[in-house]
């Protein structure tokens, strides 16, 4: 009895043994230890469990990889190609939108101008198929919705003024002014393709140096000259000294000149000095003083002009250049003698001073009206044997080198210093402001033969100098009238 039950205790012990070593649930059993007690069928599952424990390991590690690398090529591509594809759909799409929407921007216009057409219609089909309605209240109905149609036109779209339709009549045919239309902006130019994108080559072409600028060629100096100015006022006299000039240039064949200087005390030209004359030399020495009788009180109207001549025995004497000082006052007070230098002009001819004019400006916007009021001149050139002059002043409306309009001042008989205070009067629209300018001309008057012109200046936004900066102080400033004295050229 005891050998049956001894051996299923073995076996259960050893079964238990089999369970402890498989499931390792005690530390102190060793691998080596559970093979010894353990039978083969045991041992071949130990052995059999842990590649198994690797092999899935493995396979779960590679699963895991390749959805990685799926997962990274699939960002990949929708970068690279899905999302430009769907930028340029949308690009499209949205061209597409705009030009429905213009176009039914452009239907919706020409509704609204046959809407009310429209409206008349139905109206005119009701009173038509009605048979209460008499005749005459169908009429009376239709002239009021004419009217109220017409009320309705004024207040989207105002008439011109008709002083501005004589104005736009005489505008040339370039400027289209009839369908001038300053709230829209103007049509986008499509630019040309090129090679190199955007860039424009001919901005960057650079000026040959042989075309030079003749403002520049008529500002170049010929030397310099030395004088001194001095006003004595107990005997109210100007002294004028001549030193020296420097660095003139060559006029004889010889490589030298002949110098020697006239001195004017402008707007005087009857009286005049002149110098020695000094031969063969570029850097004279003259030292010579000339007193001009003067007023203190007109030395701030008057202008010094020094003409530099070279003599010639056998022919007309050369220019050599000029020096005009417009305000005495610049360099001293005149009380003591002052030294002063200045840069010899290039000039061929003596610049005659015509005389000055001074008008005022002012343009009111609202009413579209341009007013310049011929105030005085002074100065004036004389055209007459007698030493005076007939003048009056004709003003010009220019647009694109056309003379619209013309209107002409009274005639001021034998003076060189008028007064006017004349006004006159232009319609311009305030949209035109920009293209038109002025052409103010001092006339002489002459009953027998025909009237010469004195001098001219103009103003606009085109003008140079003093006419432009007066104009645009005149649209600076609407509502105000603003004077300035102008000199008058050629």
């Amino acid at each position: 009895m005891s050998g049956p039950r001894e051996d299923g205790r073995c076996r259960r012990a050893i079964s238990i043994l089999t369970e402890l070593c498989q499931k390792k649930s005690l530390p102190s059993l060793d691998l080596d230890t559970c093979r010894e007690f353990l039978l083969l069928p045991s041992d071949q599952s130990l052995i059999i469990s842990e590649p198994e424990l690797s092999v899935s390991l493995l396979a779960v590690i590679v699963i895991v990889c390749g959805l990685a690398l799926v997962a990274v090529f699939v960002f990949l591509f929708w970068k690279l190609c899905w999302v430009p594809w769907r930028n340029k759909a949308l690009s499209s799409h949205l061209a597409v939108l705009r030009s429905e929407a213009g176009h039914k921007d452009n239907m919706a216009d020409k509704l609204k101008d046959t809407g009310a057409l429209s409206f008349l219609e139905a109206a005119v089909k009701i009173s038509h198929t009605s048979p209460d309605i008499p005749a005459e209240v169908q009429m009376s109905m239709k002239d009021h919705l004419m009217r109220r149609t017409r009320i309705q036109r004024q207040t989207t779209e105002p008439a011109s003024s008709t002083r501005h339709i004589s104005f736009k009549r005489h505008l040339p045919r370039q400027m289209h002014v009839s369908s001038m239309d300053y709230g829209l902006e103007p049509p986008a130019v499509a630019e040309q393709p090129t090679s190199i994108g955007r860039i424009k080559p001919e901005l960057y072409k650079q000026k040959t140096v042989d075309t030079e600028d003749p403002k520049k060629e008529a500002e170049k100096t010929c030397g310099k000259i030395n004088f001194t100015l001095k006003y004595d006022y107990e005997n109210e006299t100007l002294t004028v000294r001549i030193l020296r000039a420097f660095d003139l240039p060559a006029k004889d064949f010889c490589g030298s000149s002949d110098p020697y200087v006239k001195i004017y005390l402008l707007p005087d030209r009857k009286r005049k000095f002149q110098t020695r004359v000094h031969r063969k030399t570029l850097n004279p020495t003259f030292d010579e003083s000339f007193h001009f009788p003067v007023p203190h009180e007109e030395l701030a109207s008057r202008k010094l002009h020094l003409s530099v001549f070279d003599f010639d025995r056998f022919s007309r004497h050369d220019m050599i250049g000029e020096v005009i000082l417009e305000n005495l006052f610049e360099d001293s007070d005149l009380s003591r003698e002052t030294s002063i230098w200045r840069d010899i002009q290039y000039a061929t001819t003596e610049s005659v001073d015509l005389g000055e004019i001074m008008f005022s400006l002012c343009y009111l916007p609202t009413a579209g009206r341009l007013t310049l009021t011929v105030i005085k001149c002074r100065n004036l050139k004389a055209m007459d044997i007698t030493g005076y002059s007939d003048p009056y002043v004709k003003v010009s409306l220019l647009c694109d080198g056309r003379r619209l309009k013309k209107k002409k001042t009274t005639i001021k008989k034998n003076t060189l210093n008028p007064t006017y205070n004349e006004a006159i009067i232009f319609d311009i629209p305030p949209e035109n402001m920009d293209q038109v300018s002025l052409l103010i001309s001092v006339m002489d008057y002459d009953r027998v033969g025909h009237n010469e012109i004195i001098g001219v200046c103009r103003v606009g936004v085109n003008a140079e100098g003093l006419g432009r900066d007066h104009w645009n102080e005149m649209l600076a400033y609407p509502r105000k009238p603003i004077a300035h004295w102008h000199p008058l050229v050629e």
